[in-house]
């Protein structure tokens, strides 16, 4: 038998009528995201995988997941649409993660009128769309803001008990990124009792469980490259769950249970986990931001005197500092379409190149133009042949000899001062132009560096 509804309704509860002012968070959201959209005409190396596999044919997307990104699977299909019915470039990217963070944006003001009031959910639902790292994936060609609006309309779901709908939106928030499922541990504070919520987790669990043993295969190639949290990561978790906190004070126990644990517990779990198996990044759970903007918006509905709104305003400035920041190429990795366009300055007819790392292939794999202008000379098969992301490349020995082949080499590099990989093909790569070429010239690319090679006696 189900249980009794365990929240305190308020008047307002009822969210059937439509108000103007329920407009001001997604479109504030909408705004936001559309503002400096292009970021520069600057696109990073994991966009630019978004780009490269959604323009592959549909079945050459089925058959990249069965190697690796299975757990961006989803994500990579729902994109294959969005090129089909319109290439449109970065905008195209783009724009479904900035409708996606406008959808977030309604369902936390949704979830705030339940809990708190009209005036709570209309501050809590802004709050939310003005943080910096909601802005950063609001415009970003990755799946990590329609895993958020997912999540936070399930915790809307939950509220109604409308436990089909809950399962659905959650589901597929999790097939969009299987971290999501971590919402269910927050979830579990508010709606354990519920017969339906247990229905409703275990279906989740279940359905997911074929993509998770997919994922768990391909875990070593997919997150290898992740460490262990970092200081800066348990520092930033302490600052975010700090002032969850201390906002949840005094705020209304309801809100308080669904907003503090989709606060602390996925994000804190995944950090726990990745102590033993590293594989926590902070936007692997950006929904759990959330809760804070739940509780801020709560605590300012009910503030008494200016001392709240002053802190809020002060706030604002470096968040409006930082927000001007992550409209630039440089708050992100690299840039591809940079790294592209300072090698079309630089190549000529015949040129080979050669990436290094190889999974730095991705840097031009976003501009076929370049990338074809050019004798990939270390590839064995391509990308879409393979079945793989960068493809795969020669043997040592073969390697060494397509190198010494070509009279001009250019070598796309990480920056200065990152660890180098120890696999052959990769020592191969250093041995031959180091003892066997001379730099002609090494350029520094946001996030990369171009080095041209010749052989001794021919650089200009």
């Amino acid at each position: 038998m189900e249980s009794a509804h365990p929240f305190r309704q308020l008047p307002e509860a009822d969210i059937s009528r439509i108000a103007p002012w329920r407009l001001l968070p997604p479109l504030l959201a909408v705004i936001l995201g559309l503002w400096g959209l292009e970021r520069g005409a600057g696109m990073w190396r994991d966009e630019s995988v978004t780009w490269q596999v959604a323009h592959r044919p549909l079945g050459g997307i089925w058959e990249l997941l069965h190697g690796v990104d299975a757990v961006h699977g989803l994500y990579y299909l729902l994109m294959h649409g969005v090129f089909q019915v319109w290439d449109g470039g970065l905008w195209a990217l783009r724009l479904p993660s900035v409708a996606a963070t406008a959808l977030a944006a309604a369902a936390v003001a949704a979830v705030a009128h339940r809990l708190a009031g009209e005036r709570a959910a209309l501050i809590a639902g802004c709050v939310y769309a003005v943080l910096p790292p909601v802005q950063m994936y609001a415009q970003e060609g990755r799946s990590y803001a329609l895993v958020a609006a997912a999540v936070v309309w399930a915790t809307y779901l939950m509220l109604r008990e409308r436990w089909v709908a809950y399962t659905v939106v959650l589901l597929l928030g999790c097939w969009l990124h299987e971290f999501a499922v971590l919402a269910l541990l927050a979830h579990a504070f508010t709606a354990w009792r519920s017969r339906g919520w247990r229905w409703s987790a275990g279906t989740v669990l279940a359905l997911l469980l074929p993509l998770a043993l997919v994922s768990a295969r391909q875990a070593e190639q997919q997150l290898g490259w992740l460490g262990r949290p970092s200081w800066q990561d348990w520092a930033a978790y302490g600052v975010v769950g700090g002032a969850a906190l201390l906002l949840a004070r005094g705020a209304a126990k309801d809100l308080v249970r669904v907003a503090l644990p989709l606060t602390l517990l996925p994000p804190g779990l995944l950090m726990v986990i990745s102590l033993v198996h590293p594989w926590y990044v902070d936007r692997y759970v950006l929904y759990a931001l959330a809760g804070p903007a739940l509780l801020a918006g709560a605590r300012l509905a009910a503030a008494r005197g200016w001392w709240p709104w002053l802190l809020a305003g002060l706030l604002l400035v470096p968040f409006g500092i930082w927000s001007v920041w992550l409209r630039t190429p440089e708050s992100r990795k690299d840039d591809v379409l940079a790294v592209a366009a300072a090698v079309r300055e630089r190549a000529r007819p015949g040129d080979a190149v050669v990436f290094m790392p190889a999974r730095r292939r991705e840097w031009l794999l976003s501009s076929p133009e370049v990338y074809a202008s050019l004798r990939d000379v270390a590839l064995d098969r391509s990308p879409a042949a393979s079945h793989s992301l960068q493809g795969t490349e020669l043997s040592p020995d073969r390697l060494r000899a397509a190198l010494l082949a070509s009279p001009r080499v250019i070598a796309l590099l990480d920056p200065a001062g990152q660890p180098l990989d120890p696999y052959p093909r990769e020592a191969a790569k250093r041995a031959v132009l180091a003892a066997r070429f001379e730099l002609c010239s090494l350029t520094g690319v946001h996030g990369a560096r171009i080095a041209v090679y010749a052989h001794p006696g021919t650089c200009p």
